[in-house]
């Protein structure tokens, strides 16, 4: 599997949860739900998003990634207050706490603060747990990321099935948020947006080396044998990765394979045998030193919490 693959594998919805917010006139809506990842299409309208100090003006047609579990504040513009907090579990309050009543429901899985047609209408999808969506894609993606060129006719899809009803409805709102997401993702790597993985750096032998290690992580890289690949001295090679990525090559390897371990844990019965084999360790005990050290947690205990979630 190439790296692209490899990325575009890992959205899997569960039970996510999904809205149509429709919001008219001065509002304002701070989210602190600590969501892994949030997609929000703009189906009509526009909007503010402001998320460490920096706004950006999003309009119809435009589709938002937000990586948890940072803050953020949608609103009519950058300058209204929040008068609607987001909490943890999706609760919804005012600004002094108190949990909001029904009147701002507007019908199946639809809310806001008005019925006109000339509304503001996003379509909200929530992963609220890192397991959901992979956590190799969450590894590729910047807090915010605002993506005005995604084609899908996934898109008009979720909007028509999200106002439904019927039997099955949630694994179909899952099925489609995924594909919003993996269309989203393939346009961010078209255009170049992506952090590190499968963007090619603007070197490209360092981008020679990066699709060796995606492509085959469970090789036994070392800086010399990848320099050796790519045509280089060790130290040029070495040299040039780092200024390239940030990070030493064999540091940006291990939290690669780390990264693909712990999606294969969740999304998968491998043994811890056979997915430390997949990633390029020689054992269980190597890969769960590695994973530990990376993670903060055994490899078992990671994926006992993520299938009791």
């Amino acid at each position: 599997m190439d790296a692209l693959s490899a990325l575009l594998d890992g959205p899997r919805a569960q039970r996510a949860f999904l809205l149509r917010v429709v919001f008219a006139g001065r509002w304002s809506i701070g989210v602190e739900d600590e969501a892994a990842l949030t997609v929000l299409v703009m189906a009509r309208g526009s909007a503010a998003i402001t998320s460490a100090g920096r706004v950006r003006e999003v309009r119809a047609g435009d589709v938002v990634l937000l990586r948890g579990p940072r803050p953020y504040v949608v609103a009519d513009r950058a300058e209204t207050p929040a008068d609607i907090r987001i909490l943890p579990g999706q609760v919804c309050v005012d600004p002094e706490g108190h949990l909001l009543d029904d009147s701002m429901s507007l019908g199946v899985r639809t809310w806001g603060n008005t019925r006109a047609e000339d509304a503001t209408v996003m379509l909200i999808g929530t992963y609220e747990e890192e397991t959901s969506v992979g956590s190799h894609v969450l590894a590729h993606l910047p807090d915010v990321l605002v993506l005005g060129d995604v084609r899908t006719p996934a898109v008009g899809m979720l909007a028509e099935e999200l106002v439904r009803q019927r039997p099955g409805q949630e694994a179909v709102l899952d099925r489609l948020l995924d594909l919003v997401l993996i269309a989203a993702l393939r346009a961010a790597h078209d255009d170049g947006l992506l952090r590190g993985g499968p963007t090619a750096p603007g070197d490209p032998l360092v981008a020679r080396a990066l699709d060796l290690m995606h492509e085959h992580p469970d090789r036994p890289w070392t800086v010399a044998s990848l320099a050796a690949e790519v045509g280089v001295s060790r130290a040029a090679f070495a040299r040039r990765f780092t200024d390239a990525m940030g990070e030493a090559p064999l540091t940006y390897l291990t939290r690669w394979r780390i990264t693909l371990a712990a999606d294969l844990l969740v999304g998968t019965d491998l043994t811890l045998e056979a997915v430390a084999a997949r990633v390029g360790y020689a054992n269980a005990f190597g890969l769960s030193a590695a994973f530990k050290r990376v993670r903060g947690v055994a490899p078992s205990r990671y994926r006992a919490a993520a299938r009791a979630a």
